[in-house]
Order: C-alpha cells, then structure tokens, then sequence
C-alpha cells in the first residue's frame, strides 16, 4: 500500500492503537471497504457523546460558500454572547481573513514544518506539545483579532513541489485535539472543500459537523457522503445549513432530497446578490438578510446545546 498512516494512531500492527481492523495489510479494494467499516464501527460505538458545543468543523463542496457561511456564523456566535476563535484549515482559500476585515494574516501554523539549511526541523512549536492546550497558550504572532474574536490560520500552498497538504492537516487535527474550550468559548473551523480532510481524520475531534448546502446535485451528494463519514466518527451533531437559495420552492426541494439522504437541516441562507458581490471583493456584509438569516441559525445550533 505504500506509506500508510493508520487512521487510529498506531505505531505498528498489533500496538496498543490497534483495532485489527486490517487497513494496513489490506491488498483489495473490498478488503480496504471491510477495514474501512470495522474503522467506523469502532470509533461510533466508542465516540464520547457530549450534547454540549465547542467544536464546530464547517465543510462541503467547493464553491458552496463555505467561508461566507463561517464569517456570518462567527459573527452571529460572538453577538450571542460568546468568544469565537476562527481556524482556516484550507490550504487553498486565500482570503477567509480578509472577510473578517484583516489586511494582513497571522503567522501560518505550518511554519513549524520549516526546515534550516541543514535539514534538520527548527524547533518553533514548543507550545503545540503538551497533551493540553488553551486558548491562551497560542503565542500572538500566530492569530489576528482581540477579546472575544481570534482568527489562526494553517497556512496555504502558493507555490510548484511544496508537497500535499496531509502535514498541513496534521497540525490542525493535532491542535484541534489539544485545544481545551472553556466556558462561553466555541472554535470554529474553515475545512478545505470535498471530502478528503475525512480520511485524514481531521474533524475527528469536533462535536459538531455543518455542512453547506447549495441547490446543485453535486453539492447534495457531498453531503450525503459528509454525513455518513462524521457519523461514523461517532460525530452525532451533523447539520446542514442551505445556501444561495433561490426561492421558497428551492428550499423545499432542497430540504426533500436532503430527508431522503438522511441530512438534517439546521437552517436556510437566501441568495443575496450583494452578499455574492461582497464575496467578490472578499469582504461580507454587515447588516444584510443573510446576517439576520443566520442569527436565527445561530440560535437553533445553541439550543440544542441546552
């Protein structure tokens, strides 16, 4: 199978991590599926089911307007009365910081991949190594923002042979998985679009899973795929939020086909061309139907906290 990280963590087979569930000798494609279902089995039956909400992963298709979603949500999140630190791990979308009204971005998490001349990996990320890690223990440099807002970045591929964006995913699983969430405090993270960022396990330590909807076949059946995959990291709160919706007979439509797929629904945002105007200047409304729109969203998701 060639380099193989086991999506359980273990070292080697038959470590402490492992399952048996025979990914790493599997040599066919119904052999890695078999693997792939004892893998999903394992981890539902022995997921911590937690009814409150710290960490929230937003995905979907390309193009959904993932990113628009996430700004709205931070904002509605902090007028709620909570503090919100905002976690751009897609290596692709260049501008999330400049919705938020940043001229600059932070420090990228992935600098400490960088390596010296000699080869040998610089040692920047001291921080990043307890088991345990607040809010507090990330240094300045690496996030923008001020009380009750902070935004921190995984960092971008910008140029030819910078390799894949697997150790890029691994800094933020790993700091996801440290992060301790305090009272009144929710983490908020950009996913890269599709659905690779699930085989690398990168929302494995999320309690809540959004996915954005826009009215296209393409983007119902990525969410469909997103539910069935969260679902059996033993992620039980996964909701979809529809967007650039067209019409009340859009959502309606929508909102059938998705109950066939087994998609709940949180909430519905209306096509708004001057909220795609703004997307094109890489910026977002303040005061729009989209903003009051979400509010209500917001709303729905702190419910179901209580």
């Amino acid at each position: 199978m060639g380099l193989f990280h086991c999506p359980m963590g273990a070292a080697f087979y038959e470590d402490d991590d492992c399952i048996d569930c025979g990914m790493c000798y599997a040599k066919t494609k119904d052999e890695m599926v078999e693997a792939s279902k004892k893998i999903r089995a394992y981890l539902k039956s022995h997921a911590l089911k937690s009814s409150t909400i710290g960490k929230i992963a937003v995905c979907g298709k390309g193009g959904v307007g993932k990113s628009t979603v996430v700004t709205l949500l931070a904002n509605a999140l902090r007028e709620a009365g909570y503090s919100v630190l905002v976690l751009d791990t897609d290596e692709s979308n260049p501008g999330l910081y400049r919705m938020f009204g940043f001229d600059k971005q932070p420090k990228a998490l992935m600098t400490v991949l960088s390596r010296l001349p000699s080869g040998k990996k610089e040692v920047t990320a001291k921080w990043l190594t307890p088991d345990r890690i607040t809010v507090a223990d990330i240094p300045s440099e690496y996030m923008l923002g001020g009380d009750g807002f902070k935004f921190l970045m995984v960092g971008k591929i910008e140029d030819p042979f910078q390799g894949c964006a697997c150790s890029m995913a691994n800094i933020a699983g790993d700091l996801v998985g440290k992060l301790a969430v305090q009272d009144k405090e929710l983490v908020l993270i950009d996913i890269e679009a599709g659905i690779e960022s699930f085989g690398r396990g990168v929302e494995r330590n999320v309690d809540t899973v959004l996915i954005v909807v826009e009215p296209s076949f393409e983007s119902m059946a990525i969410a469909e795929r997103i539910t069935y995959m969260a679902e059996g990291m033993g992620i039980s709160r996964v909701r979809a939020i529809l967007n650039k919706v067209p019409s009340e007979k859009t959502r309606q439509r929508m909102t059938e086909e998705l109950d066939k797929k087994d998609v709940r629904i949180l909430g519905a945002i209306s096509f708004d061309p001057e909220l795609s105007e703004a997307g094109f200047e890489g910026t977002t409304l303040i005061n729009s139907k989209a903003t009051e729109e979400m509010k209500a969203i917001a709303r729905l998701l702190l419910d179901e906290s209580k």
